[in-house]
C-alpha cells in the first residue's frame, strides 16, 4: 500500500515505524522535518491512503485549506472531540470525505513503545469493512488488528479515555493511592460507556481494545501526556505551564472543555469529566476529590 502520514508528532513517526514494514510509506507536516521518508505536504496528499496524526481542535482548519479530495481512502489515528461543535472526529472528517473512505485506528498504543516494535492489538474501525480490513491487514507483525463497524463506539472511546487520564494524573499526584485510581478508572469506564450510548454507540465497545483496553494504559503512566497533565494539576501547576513543559497537545484538555459543553446543554451526568474541566478552570484538586466522593 502507498501511505502518507500526516502529521510528524511523535505518534505519526510512531506510525511511519509501524506501516513502514510492509508498505512503501512517507511522512509529511506542516514545517519541513530531518525524518526518513519526509515529503512535502503536496507530494503526501497524492498517496491513495492517507493516515492523520492531526489534533482535533486543528482538523477542520487543516483540512479547509490543505485537503483536495482524490479519491484518498483515510484513517484516522487522531482522538478527540472538537470544542466549538462538540463533533467527534468523524462527523469532522465526514465533512469532506464520505464515510465509505473513513477509518478509524484506536487501542492501546504508546507511541514509544510501537517505536520499540513492541506487541499491542489495535482496532480498525469503519463502516466499510473491506476499508478496515485493508488498513488492518497493512499493519506490522507486532501489532494484531482487528476490525469493528462501531465508529462512534470507538471515538467515544478514544476521546474520553484522555480526560480520564488527566483525573488518574491528578489520583498519583495527590497520593491517594491504588484503591482510588482503580475506582475511578472503574467509574470512567461507566462514565464513557453512558455518553457513547447517549450518541448509539454499542455497549460491549467499551470493553473493547479501544475502550477499556486504551483506557487502562492512559491511565496510570506517565506515558501518557494526559496522565502528566494531572500529576501537574494536583501539585498546583497552572495549565499554561503544564502544558508549556509538556510540549505537545494533551488532547483531554480540549475533550474535557467539549464534554463540559455538551453534558450542560445535553443534561448528561458525567462527573469525572465535569471535575476534570473544573480542575483545568483553577479548583482545587482536593476539593475536586471531595465533590466527586459525595456526588
Amino acid at each position: 500500500m502507498k501511505i502518507a502520514i500526516i502529521g510528524a508528532g511523535k505518534w505519526g513517526q510512531a506510525l511511519n515505524h509501524a506501516f513502514s514494514q510492509r508498505n512503501d510509506v512517507v511522512i509529511s507536516s506542516r514545517h519541513s522535518r530531518d525524518l526518513p521518508n519526509f515529503v512535502p505536504m503536496e507530494e503526501a496528499l497524492k498517496r491513495e491512503y492517507l493516515v492523520f496524526v492531526i489534533p482535533a481542535q486543528f482538523v477542520r482548519g487543516w483540512m479547509e485549506k490543505h485537503f483536495v479530495d482524490r479519491g484518498q481512502k483515510v484513517l484516522v489515528a487522531a482522538k478527540g472531540i472538537e470544542v466549538s461543535t462538540g463533533a467527534l472526529l468523524d462527523e469532522l472528517f465526514g465533512d469532506f470525505l464520505p464515510a465509505d473512505r473513513l477509518a478509524f485506528l484506536s487501542g492501546p498504543s504508546f507511541a514509544a513503545e510501537v517505536m520499540k516494535s513492541l506487541p499491542t492489538a489495535l482496532v480498525v474501525s469503519s463502516l466499510s469493512r473491506h476499508l478496515a480490513e485493508e488498513f488492518a491487514g497493512a499493519l506490522p507483525d507486532f501489532i494484531k488488528g482487528y476490525v469493528d463497524d462501531d465508529v462512534t463506539g470507538a471515538e467515544v472511546g478514544g476521546a474520553y479515555k484522555n480526560v480520564i487520564a488527566i483525573a488518574g494524573g491528578v489520583c498519583d499526584g495527590l497520593e491517594l493511592g491504588n484503591n482510588a485510581r482503580a475506582a475511578m478508572i472503574s467509574r470512567g469506564l461507566v462514565e464513557m460507556s453512558r455518553y457513547g450510548i447517549h450518541l448509539g454507540a454499542r455497549a460491549e465497545t467499551f470493553l473493547s481494545l479501544g475502550g477499556a483496553g486504551d483506557l487502562f494504559l492512559t491511565a496510570g503512566s506517565r506515558l501518557s501526556r494526559n496522565y502528566r497533565v494531572g500529576l501537574g494539576l494536583a501539585r498546583g501547576q497552572r495549565l499554561d505551564a503544564i502544558l508549556e513543559e509538556l510540549g505537545e497537545v494533551a488532547e483531554g484538555v480540549g475533550t474535557a472543555e467539549a464534554l463540559h459543553r455538551i453534558s450542560e446543554k445535553e443534561g448528561i451526568y458525567l462527573p469525572i469529566a465535569a471535575e476534570v474541566y473544573a480542575m483545568l478552570h483553577g479548583k482545587d484538586p482536593r476539593r475536586s476529590v471531595e465533590d466527586l466522593l459525595r456526588s
